[in-house]
């Protein structure tokens, strides 16, 4: 297994190779394909969902596959931000060709899958679609595009997890460190010891045992993203609010500064005009 990077999640680096993403892959579309399947990874070195990489893109079978790992908030904008992402592939993959020649230039098939891991409630299978954020809806969508969004927690959509071992094990790990901490655990002693107990029962064993302290990393940060993701937009709301108290404050600073300079000018044409009239009178 590679070094795993700063900024990885636990599922890019559980499903970041071949293998397991043909393991993955085969399980959600519910069939298996052949060993010989040529799977290319091509996953964008910038985390577009989340502050930290939780996405796997790739090509099988004429397909580009976006795979999304959702353990926060399923966000409705996804499919807006998933339209940016599928065109920055297609830029990376078309570069060299002449998309301007008369010629068809043909493109894999996208398709957006997001398996959904967090702990609110939300429903075995759901589609996001970016039409629901135009302006204006009409019977013909001249664009479009469609997230199929899966509920992986334990219990929900369970076929899954029996054709992967590895999202099974996944999906184990996650949700006993929750459980640990339904039962009073701090977050790092429930992290530790899900690790443990997985490590001693055969579950991720191998990964576990050579990434432990990363995955344990990745996991109080990931646990934390919530937390944090409200922090930052307590800070942006806070900060805005400073912003805009300081526009309105020079907003009235100039008026009070404007207001006197007319009144000075006026004091000193009325002055004036009281000269005139006093000259005039004598």
């Amino acid at each position: 297994m590679p070094p795993l990077q700063s900024n990885t999640s636990v599922f890019t680096t559980l499903f970041g190779n071949e293998e397991k993403i043909k393991e993955l892959y085969s399980a959600i579309e519910g069939k298996t394909y052949p060993d010989n399947v040529k799977i290319e990874i091509n996953t964008l070195q910038k985390a577009l969902f989340l502050s930290r990489l939780n996405d796997v893109s790739f090509t099988i079978d004429n397909k580009l596959v976006v795979l999304i790992e959702h353990q926060s908030t399923v966000n409705k904008n996804m499919p807006l931000r998933a339209l940016l992402y599928i065109a920055e592939l297609y830029e990376q993959m078309l570069k060299g060709k002449d998309i301007y020649r008369q010629s068809l230039i043909e493109i894999p098939t996208p398709e957006f899958i997001v398996l959904y891991n967090g702990p609110g409630e939300y429903p075995d299978k759901r589609q996001l679609k970016l039409s629901d954020a135009f302006k204006t809806q009409s019977k013909e969508k001249e664009l479009e595009l469609k997230i199929k969004v899966f509920n992986i927690n334990k219990g929900r959509n369970t076929e899954m997890a029996q054709k992967s071992k590895t999202l099974d094990g996944y999906v184990f790990l996650i949700d006993r460190i929750r459980g640990n901490e339904k039962n009073g655990m701090a977050l790092e002693d429930a992290i530790a010891e899900s690790i443990k107990y997985c490590i001693a029962n055969g579950i991720l064993k191998d990964y576990l045992e050579k990434y432990g302290s990363e995955v344990a990393g990745m996991l109080y940060t990931e646990f934390n993203m919530d937390d944090a993701l409200e922090i930052a937009r307590e800070e942006g709301i806070e900060e805005g609010e400073k912003r805009t108290k300081k526009q309105e404050r020079e907003k009235w600073q100039g008026i009070v500064a404007e207001t006197k300079a007319e009144n000075m000018q006026l004091r000193s044409e009325l002055k004036k005009l009281r000269a005139e009239l006093e000259s005039g009178q004598a």
